[in-house]
């Protein structure tokens, strides 16, 4: 799976300044899978735009996406499912978890949907993350930094060829986001998947693929 954006840039990046990125200046830019990007700017340079035009969020852009050999400005809604269902998986920098349900059940609901793990797997996951003892816990009562762990491992429930991180350790501390990096790592490794992380800058994890915005 490849994503290549042709002269893109947000509309409203169009009244920000954005000389030297290497994404909003340029002519073409490949996000390829199985590569790991690092996309490091102040808040304000694009970065959640950036996933979420590529998710399908947002239409408001000028340029072109191109998804393999695809328009994005092609693709129905029922092409844009499959695609989230099985090839694009995303960390929320706002979480979406839902606050009245349990952990394990905002875990659950994505994996009732795809079957991907099992539930031995999942208790795998929470317990190298910390999060065990907090998943019969309604998700709104857990620290951002828990409810972000639960996040990354609803995030793992489902096969996918891309897995798009927005700030997903911005509260988790520096043991706990090494741990959740390498697990993530190796799920992208099984899968021979693409990471794209984004960062408010001076992240710990230093990737290959470090892009500027």
């Amino acid at each position: 799976m490849i994503f290549r954006l042709e002269k893109l840039i947000p509309l409203p990046m169009l009244e920000v300044r954005t000389s030297g990125s290497s994404i909003w200046e340029a002519d073409s830019f490949i996000f390829a899978q199985g590569e790991k990007y690092l996309v490091e700017a102040a808040s304000g340079k694009g970065k959640t735009s950036l996933l979420s035009i590529m998710y399908g969020l947002r239409k408001d852009y000028r340029g072109t996406l191109y998804i393999d050999d695809t328009a994005s400005s092609t693709l129905r809604p029922r092409d844009w499912s499959n695609l989230r269902k099985q090839k694009i998986s995303y960390i929320f920098q706002g979480l979406e978890l839902f606050d009245d349900l349990s952990a394990r059940d905002n875990i659950l609901l994505k994996n009732k949907i795809t079957g991907f793990k099992t539930q031995g797997q999942i208790s795998e996951m929470a317990e190298m993350l910390g999060v065990d003892m907090f998943l019969h816990k309604k998700s709104g009562i857990l620290s951002f930094g828990q409810r972000q762990r639960i996040a990354i491992i609803r995030a793992l429930c489902q096969p996918f060829e891309f897995l798009f991180a927005d700030e997903c350790f911005s509260h988790i501390d520096k043991s706990n986001s090494q741990i959740a990096m390498e697990l993530i790592s190796s799920e992208c490794q099984k899968q021979n998947a693409g990471l794209i992380l984004t960062s408010l800058g001076n992240s710990e994890h230093n990737l290959k693929m470090r892009v500027s915005i």
